[in-house]
């Protein structure tokens, strides 16, 4: 594996940088040696390293519950107050609700006297929830209303919104429609367009648009505009055009931006290009308009870190640390996610403890990192404690944090536990995905509840998930080991199949 050598590109020092105040968590226990390449925990892990940080935490899982009963009376307080509201204040109110209402529900209404503002935070929250389809009709009932005047800005958000959700076509559209209207076309609105064409990966149309904006005066592309084409062809791997980008950007003398340096450092970590990433993170340094910050780092930390590199994530750090470059809360939930996986509970408790003792509030990620690698300790005790906690803490378990439970509780053959799990699923508004179903057909074949195990691919469908690969190889690898050598025959050739069928279509 490639490395980063100190005497190769070192950080700046750290004189150039505003000191730290907070002592930096290198006092986490010395590295031990183990090797640099994907290891396989202790199948036996113990994380009893990690009992007085959790004990810690149990203290101040108390103390929440009683700063909860002191913000639910001033929350109950506040709301008495809420209540006591002018007339003129409801009046303007109802007003709004009002035209809302005509909004959501037009039947062939037309209103051309909407009250613009009402009007515009309709549009905004639908962009903002990337709901395009209720977007663009709220957009054309704005462009009915008599105080409508053509505006660039709201145009180029919509057509961004579109790329989002991949409709290159109606992006278009509302592009001629600014022609049409006579707004001004400049290069932020070609480059949301060729935004929109490269997140769907229609990178002749991107290329193309690269070309003429390159060709047209005032709307010349800039680092922006070659910073979102990058990262559109490194999230599908096409690493040739990045190279064509980067050098096209030398001739047209555009340096790339601090963004553009971490989305290469990231995309070449997670593909596992580390000598290409270190060269990009080499230029990066050598760039006195561009030095690292603590997205760079948390770049090359989870690169290093979720390749079980352990060592070389830990002196990345301790150099981006000597720079002047101060973690945040992402920094830690790399740590805890790359020391939990690794097995190393004793270092994992370090983290937690520096975390707590300079109160960098646990996020969602955090408690979804730290459940998942107790889950997989086989510690179910600390494991359902820090589920209890997180949600005194009001943080709302997501899809993650449920495949996480089951998973655990599947690999210690605890199927109440995993109804229990179903009925909390049941009486919340979480979002399931296939990674959910697929550990729930896991956890079913693991206790040899094969029943069951076929219920979940049924009710997977039902719900609109079709089973996928993994679906159907953790199936047959359960039927195999149950000695069910039959069953595994017969869906080894249901997917041989399927396959050949979507071949031949």
């Amino acid at each position: 594996m490639a490395s980063i050598q100190g005497h190769t590109f070192p950080l700046p020092p750290a004189h150039n940088h505003q000191p730290t105040h907070k002592p930096k968590p290198g006092s986490l226990p010395t590295t031990r040696s183990k090797p640099t390449s994907s290891p396989d925990p202790d199948p036996n892990p113990n994380p009893s390293s990690s009992s007085i940080t959790i004990s810690k935490i149990q203290k101040r899982y108390e103390l929440s519950v009683n700063k909860n009963k002191e913000k639910e009376t001033k929350e109950r307080k506040e709301e008495t107050n809420t209540k006591i509201a002018s007339q003129k204040a409801i009046s303007v109110i109802l007003r709004r609700e009002a035209t809302k209402a005509v909004i959501e529900n037009r039947k062939g209404i037309s209103s051309k006297r909407l009250l613009p503002r009402t009007v515009l935070e309709s549009l905004h929250d639908r962009i903002t929830a990337l709901r395009w389809d209720s977007a663009l009709k709220i957009f054309e009932l704005l462009r009915e209303q008599l105080w409508y005047r053509p505006n660039s800005g709201i145009y180029i958000k919509l057509i961004v919104m579109l790329g989002k959700c991949k409709k290159p076509q109606k992006a278009q559209e509302l592009f001629q429609a600014m022609i049409d209207e006579g707004c001004v076309i400049n290069h932020e609105v070609y480059t949301a367009l060729l935004s929109a064409y490269s997140r769907s990966c229609q990178f002749d149309e991107a290329f193309s648009l690269l070309e003429y904006m390159k060709n047209t005066p005032d709307c010349r592309p800039d680092v922006f505009t070659y910073s979102i084409l990058i990262k559109s062809c490194l999230q599908v791997s096409a690493f040739d055009k990045v190279s064509m980008l980067l050098s096209d950007m030398v001739s047209q003398g555009i340096k790339p931006s601090t963004v553009t340096y971490n989305t290469l450092i990231d995309s070449y970590g997670k593909a596992g290009k580390f000598a290409e990433m270190e060269s990009v993170l080499a230029e990066m340094l050598l760039n006195r308009h561009c030095e690292p910050d603590v997205w760079t780092m948390n770049s090359t930390l989870r690169a290093f870190g979720n390749t079980g590199q352990i060592e070389m994530m830990e002196k990345c750090y301790e150099k981006f640390l000597a720079a002047g470059i101060e973690p945040n809360i992402r920094t830690f939930n790399i740590l805890l996610d790359s020391y939990g996986k690794y097995g190393d509970y004793g270092k994992m408790s370090s983290v937690m403890e520096y975390m707590q003792k300079y109160h960098y509030s646990w996020t969602l990620i955090t408690y979804n990192v730290v459940i998942d690698a107790f889950g997989r300790a086989g510690d179910l005790k600390q494991m359902e404690f820090l589920f209890r906690l997180m949600k005194s803490e009001k943080i709302k378990p997501n899809c993650v944090t449920f495949s996480s439970l089951v998973r655990a509780y599947g690999r210690a053959r605890k199927p109440e536990k995993i109804e229990s799990v179903l009925r909390i699923i049941d009486n919340t508004d979480v979002t399931l995905d296939t990674v959910f179903f697929n550990c729930l057909v896991d956890a079913y074949g693991r206790m040899e509840q094969f029943a069951e195990m076929k219920k979940v691919v049924e009710t997977m469908k039902s719900k609109g998930f079709n089973p996928d690969r993994v679906t159907y190889k953790t199936m047959i690898k359960a039927y195999a080991i149950a000695g069910m050598s039959k069953h595994a025959s017969e869906l080894r050739n249901f997917v041989r199949d399927s396959d050949d069928s979507e071949d031949r279509s």
